[in-house]
């Protein structure tokens, strides 16, 4: 077997290797993932092993290190030494690399070359290599085995380690690099001031007597500490052209520095919702439970959302309203500002594993369509509840997915119709509806041992408990002439304002309107088995 086919055949096997696999994606997931539940454990523990050995570096400079301090030394500088090695290997997949050049030579009838792949493998690891980060890591590790103590000034470069673990300081680096023209444009501004001043300055002041400007150098540093503002007065022009010099160039600085801070500040202010985003997607990400996407957060979804809140349910919202944001914000809601559509935002917000249920409750019906149809693409098995504030929707949202409607202006009508002439129930409602004075809505389980079990409704008396019966839920539709047809549910039936002949059979589950106390009294006259009359 030749040389090239024994490393093919290897590049193979790690390929169909699931420990290799394994132990890859584990020290991916370890040092390299930002979404991993691991990495904040290892990057706490490398800022501390970084800010140790700056201290013993500190430290030594008087003091003896010692046994200890040398043994702690040789540690962390092992520990950052595999840890470039692992980033190295993690940062392309050499066995593929060999295996995409062989496929692609015997696929073409060519003879397979080694030394490309070998080439391309090195191109990709000088790559890494050459980047900012990758060059601290190796200047923090190589001064360590070097016998000039001058190297060992290299060792401070362990400090800027500190921007792959905080990523408070990652952030800042990208976003001053998306300003990279604007401060390239400052640089080149700030020579040009600074070199023209500098020789305005040399000019008037090497000829004077007594002057404190020497050479080209020495203009060249006043120039610095006067744009800058800091004015050590070291160095002072002594001729009146020198101090109208000085004073234009004051003034050009501190405009400069107003320009400056002009740009980080807008820099920061458009990244400052992105990177709020980002920040929710990672809790979303490491939370071990499931949750609930809401879409929109109107009238509708500010009311879902504040059940859900008093409920204890996880759950985010989707807004594409800045100032309907703002209020969700405030309310103290995990909010998200974009298009519910939008595929790459809904995975964002794990409709892909995390999410067991999406709310889709804008006030429109063609966002809630496209957001019913995005939303079961992406998960068929999520369940989907949308809002159609038109009738003519209800069959595109549940041909879209949708698993249940809601037509809220249906709704309304029908308790309109059924609770006419009643005030005293719209009443009830209303209070239910705003959560005034403790009104809401429960639900009855009716067990096999208590008196609700085949009871009729007009045989249990709902006004001495102050209660509003609202509505049943059965498991099967109850066949009778004299019982109003249900509204089908995915798997059971539910009964609105049921008749005074329904009866009533365990299993079933009533719906009472009331205040919380009127409630709890009604329920632990139903547990202890007691006349309800």
């Amino acid at each position: 077997m030749s040389f090239n086919k024994y490393i093919v055949q290897r590049c193979y096997e790690l390929e169909n290797s699931k420990f290799y696999q394994n132990s890859k994606n584990f020290f991916y997931n370890l040092i390299d993932n930002p979404n991993s539940k691991t990495r904040p454990y290892f990057d706490i523990v490398m800022i501390f092993l970084v800010i140790s050995s700056v201290y013993l570096i500190i430290y030594e400079v008087r003091h003896d290190l010692g046994t200890f301090g040398q043994l702690f030394e040789w540690f962390a500088v092992s520990v950052f030494l595999l840890e470039y090695l692992l980033r190295l290997w993690l940062y392309n997949s050499t066995h593929r690399i060999i295996i995409e050049h062989y496929e692609k030579a015997e696929f073409i009838g060519h003879p397979f070359s080694l030394s490309k792949a070998i080439k391309e493998i090195l191109a990709l690891k000088w790559d890494y290599m050459s980047q900012p980060l990758a060059i601290i890591d190796l200047l923090a590790i190589i001064p360590s085995y070097r016998s000039l103590r001058f190297l060992r000034i290299f060792l401070l470069f362990r400090l800027f380690k500190l921007f792959r673990y905080v990523h408070s300081y990652n952030e800042f680096i990208k976003i001053l690099f998306e300003k990279r023209f604007e401060f390239y444009t400052i640089f080149i501004f700030i020579t040009f001031i600074i070199f023209t001043s500098a020789t305005a300055i040399f000019f008037f002041e090497a000829k004077e007597e007594g002057g404190d400007i020497n050479s080209f150098f020495d203009a060249i540093y006043w120039a610095l500490i006067t744009f800058t503002t800091v004015g050590y007065g070291d160095i002072t022009p002594k001729t009146t052209e020198g101090r109208v010099i000085t004073m234009i160039l004051v003034f050009c600085g501190l405009a400069v520095v107003a320009f400056i801070t002009s740009v980080i500040v807008s820099a920061f202010n458009e990244k400052m919702g992105e990177m709020r985003d980002h920040r929710v997607f990672l809790d979303l990400n490491k939370s071990l439970g499931s949750h609930t996407i809401l879409c929109g957060y109107g009238r509708m979804g500010s009311v879902v959302a504040k059940h859900l809140a008093k409920a204890k349910t996880s759950f985010i919202i989707i807004e594409a309203n800045p100032d309907k944001v703002i209020k969700a914000k405030r309310a103290g809601y995990r909010v998200i500002e974009g298009n519910a559509e939008n595929s790459d935002l809904l995975k964002n917000v794990g409709i892909l594993k995390q999410a067991e249920m999406i709310l889709c409750l804008t006030g429109s019906d063609v966002i809630n369509v496209y957001i019913t149809l995005t939303a079961r693409y992406l998960n068929p098995k999520i369940h989907i509840i949308s809002r159609a504030n038109r009738e003519d929707s209800v069959r595109k949202l549940k041909q879209a997915g949708a698993n249940q409607t809601i037509v809220p202006f249906k709704i309304v009508g029908l308790i309109a119709v059924e609770f006419i002439g009643q005030p005293v129930a719209f009443e009830a409602i209303h209070d239910m509806l705003s959560a005034k004075h403790g009104i809401g809505l429960e639900t009855i389980s009716v067990r096999e041992d208590s008196q609700l079990n085949d009871s009729y409704i007009r045989d249990i008396n709902f006004l001495e408990y102050r209660l509003q019966l609202f509505g049943v839920i059965t498991k099967k539709a109850r066949s009778s002439n004299s019982i109003k047809a249900p509204f089908n549910l995915t798997s059971h039936c539910f009964y609105f304002n049921p008749e005074a002949q329904f009866q009533l059979q365990a299993g079933d589950i009533i719906l009472v309107i009331g205040h919380q106390y009127s409630i709890i009294h009604f329920k632990d006259k139903v547990a202890l088995g007691s006349s309800l009359n």
